[in-house]
């Protein structure tokens, strides 16, 4: 019999437990150790599947179990494996799903078992384990059945009593309420996430100008943040690009991006203007739209002159919002920080000047443009970050535009993201030559002129 004290224990380590992990499989499997050997000597943890529309017995799934002796966890293990499918309906774990209601076996469960199993495996292990008693709890909360708790005990040791049924059955709704917000959770992240994903489309790619974007989500105990890139033309050919970091993490965050990234490229080429003007109206438009939004932006406009094509020269004008720096990866291996004065983050004060900067750049040149989720986290400093990034730069400049975007993600965040991240990358191929074969086909909308037919200015 269990005191007050360590019901309340036992009901604190389950929910610390669960809400460790979004993973159900993981979750389920500490629950069994959690409830070995306190509640009983060997334990199974099921879960419905989600796909209703699956027969009712392919729909249960054994996924964690325990065993207090070490040397019959491999038996537990394979009676999991096998058990669901040679279940009866009449079974006591089938009962419990179906009718929500708790089935205790106070005693012969190898006999109760036998009933309601197929001749084979499951029944042959269920002999070799002998449980004396069983009971099952269903994992039930807000209307759904998510699953049952198996617990089994040996000659011994006593079946549940009546207490210990009902800190049970107490056990099971806390765990099945923690399940099922990680159940909601993980939808909404999902949600979020996939509706993100819809709006970050493929980069345009004129000429010789090469454009790599990637996303990746925060790990799964962050939520979705607003990050996105773009890549477009205006319509004298020039290409735009776009990096941003909506504030906040949330559903919320995701639809304002939405809204931010489609005004910016409305506004971008409807007035054909430079970065720091397309910045001035968008600030202007969230202000006039009340718009609840403070967003990162950098926005960047690759552009050449007939001249400057004949001598192998590009210039990217930019204005930032709040954002980090550009890197650019010179021909020659070494990195520049386009370090410059930003401006205010969006929708914080619209009245305030945008200013704009300009480089030259050099045929066989790489232009980053990142969200702070590549080079900020808890322990590390923006200033370390930047550092850090351009030192992987330098070690990877040998590697194509892909390969090194997929080398910044895998080293830079330091494992599972604490933050969304979105990188653009451009990488200038010579202009004197066929377009690269890596660099992929040239995909610009008809009637657009390419970079080298600029006008001057």
């Amino acid at each position: 019999m269990h005191d007050g004290t360590a019901d309340r224990s036992l009901l604190s380590d389950v929910l610390a437990q669960l809400a460790q992990t979004l993973d159900a499989e993981v979750a389920v499997s500490r629950l069994a150790r959690l409830l070995v050997p306190t509640l009983a000597d060997w334990c199974l943890v099921t879960l419905v599947d989600d796909d209703e529309s699956r027969a009712p017995r392919r729909r249960l799934r054994d996924v964690g179990w325990w065993h207090h002796d070490p040397a019959r966890h491999a038996l537990v293990a394979e009676y999991a494996a096998t058990r669901i499918a040679s279940l009866a309906s009449t079974s006591m774990l089938m009962r419990a799903v179906d009718e929500g209601e708790v089935v205790h076996v106070h005693s012969d469960a190898v006999a109760a078992l036998d009933r309601v199993l197929l001749p084979g495996r499951a029944r042959d292990i269920v002999g070799q384990l002998a449980p004396s008693s069983l009971t099952v709890a269903p994992l039930q909360v807000r209307g759904r059945t998510l699953g049952a708790l198996s617990l089994f005990n040996d000659d011994g040791r006593p079946a549940l009593s009546a207490a210990e049924v009902a800190l049970v059955s107490e056990v099971a709704a806390s765990a099945a309420l923690a399940l099922d917000n990680a159940r909601l959770y993980r939808q909404q992240r999902d949600v979020a996430s996939t509706f993100q994903r819809s709006l970050l489309t493929e980069p345009v790619e004129p000429d010789h100008l090469q454009v790599v974007v990637r996303y990746q989500p925060a790990a799964e105990a962050a939520r979705v943040g607003g990050d996105w890139y773009d890549a477009f033309l205006q319509p004298d050919g020039a290409t735009v690009l776009v990096i941003g970091d909506v504030v906040g993490h949330d559903i919320e965050a995701a639809a304002l991006m939405a809204q931010l990234r489609s005004m910016l490229r409305a506004v971008a080429v409807v007035t054909r203007d430079g970065p720091a003007a397309v910045l001035r109206h968008l600030d202007a438009a969230i202000r006039t739209l009340q718009l609840p939004a403070m967003a990162t932006v950098l926005v960047a406009r690759v552009e050449q002159t007939s001249a400057e094509q004949g001598v192998g020269l590009t210039r990217l004008r930019w204005s930032s919002a709040g954002h980090p720096p550009p890197m650019v990866l010179e021909p020659d291996g070494s990195v520049r920080r386009l370090d410059a004065l930003t401006g205010p983050l969006l929708g914080l004060d619209p009245d305030r000047e945008r200013r704009e900067h300009e480089t030259v750049l050099t045929w066989g040149s790489t232009v980053l443009l990142y969200t702070d989720g590549l080079v900020e986290r808890r322990t590390r400093s923006l200033r370390l970050g930047l550092d850090e990034l351009r030192d992987a730069l330098v070690r990877h400049a040998a590697l194509d535009l892909d390969g090194l975007c997929d080398a910044l993600l895998a080293e830079l965040p330091g494992g599972p993201g604490e933050d969304d991240i979105a990188l653009v990358a451009v990488r200038l191929h010579p202009q004197d030559r066929p377009r690269p074969v890596e660099a992929g086909p040239r995909r610009v909308p008809p009637g657009v002129p390419g970079p080298r037919e600029l006008p001057g200015g």
